[in-house]
């Protein structure tokens, strides 16, 4: 540990332009995602805008709890299934994954097609953990 500390202290510039490195890193990352709502944000949407929920986790993740009215098309089969999105063009996508981490690229792809997707924050974990109602089959 002192020898980390001793390396701060005499390249403070390179340890500086490091953490720059990494903070665009972030923020690409997170704006690459595009927006991410809350599961209060969510529930707004979906009550007010008749937002469409996607869950795209695999049909066993869905079958075991997803959000009521939920749509499932699994990540793997999106490209191909995007048509059965089409009738739901001019009302908001609430993309729905396990943690919330894999639903970037699948909105990126919606976005690149002209749905107003966005990202459920922590995903179907996020929602379990403030005990919010969820659909089991």
């Amino acid at each position: 540990m002192d020898r980390l500390i001793e390396f701060v202290g005499n390249h403070w510039e390179l340890v500086g332009i490091w953490g720059a490195f990494v903070a665009a890193l972030m923020w690409d990352n997170s704006r690459r995602s595009g927006a991410s709502v809350s599961p209060a944000q969510a529930t707004l949407m979906i009550n007010k805008e008749e937002a469409v929920v996607l869950d795209i986790r695999d049909k066993k993740d869905f079958s075991a709890g997803h959000l009521a009215n939920a749509l499932n098309i699994p990540y793997a089969n999106l490209a191909s299934r995007l048509g059965e999105l089409d009738k739901h063009k001019e009302r908001p996508i609430i993309l729905v994954c396990k943690t919330g981490q894999t639903v970037g690229i699948a909105g990126k792809m919606l976005r690149e097609k002209g749905f107003n997707a966005v990202r459920l924050t922590g995903g179907m974990m996020e929602w379990n953990n403030q005990n919010l109602p969820v659909v089991r089959n």
